[in-house]
């Protein structure tokens, strides 16, 4: 049996627990909402916190309940350290020029489940308001009138930074090769627990391009 406490955040009283049921891109249909619904209830879970990752954290949780209620969970259940966010796109908001629910679920599937040296946190916004918060994630697509502009390198955390450009107007598919090969190359070169804003300062934005037979954007 996996380790019950595997992707469980130790809290600040140093005994319980949190984690992040799997909700990609933030969707949660029905059936989803009522099974978390009744394990909050049954586990007496004290907090249920909406992330700026368009997650759900579950709260305070004692030790000795994350097994059951991981089961309880199937497999919403399912914990990882990467994870994708999308906003609307041209699914419902009236300034998407891009499908970013579309693209999300491409790249969800690029990165779910895959081991990389550090975490990756992929941002796709299906226009220039980055509602996707693309500009400071691992990877991050932003749409516009001439397709998608993929960005690397970007981090939101201790040490922000905006990503780096690394093409544009490329479409869905162009896009999702894109950010294949730059993970790719990533997983191969980076030292562990190195994000890729490291690695994309230490290696230089125009070296990667030329790994990846990019042009160099003017």
């Amino acid at each position: 049996m996996s380790d019950p406490k595997a992707g469980a955040i130790l809290q600040r009283d140093k005994t319980t627990y949190a984690i992040k049921p799997r909700t990609p891109l933030g969707v949660i249909d029905p059936d989803t909402l009522e099974r978390i619904a009744h394990v909050v209830r049954e586990y007496k879970i004290p907090a249920v916190k909406i992330t700026s990752a368009q997650r759900l954290m579950l709260l305070g949780i004692r030790e000795e309940d994350l097994g059951p209620i991981k089961e309880a969970l199937g497999p919403v259940g399912e914990l990882c350290k990467n994870y994708v966010q999308a906003c609307p796109g041209t699914d419902w908001c009236s300034f998407g020029m891009m499908d970013a629910m579309g693209m999300g679920a491409r790249l969800d599937r690029l990165v779910f489940g895959r081991a990389f040296p550090a975490k990756v946190k992929v941002g796709v916004s299906g226009c220039n308001f980055n509602c996707g918060e693309s500009r400071y994630r691992d990877v991050g697509l932003v749409g516009g009138p001439h397709g998608w502009t993929v960005l690397v390198g970007g981090n939101g955390g201790r040490r922000p930074r905006l990503g780096d450009v690394l093409v544009k107007g490329l479409n869905d598919d162009e896009a999702e090769g894109m950010v294949a090969a730059f993970l790719d190359l990533y997983a191969s070169e980076a030292s562990v627990k190195h994000r890729t804003a490291l690695f994309v300062q230490k290696r230089s934005i125009e070296s990667i391009r030329e790994a990846l037979g990019v042009p160099a954007i003017d």
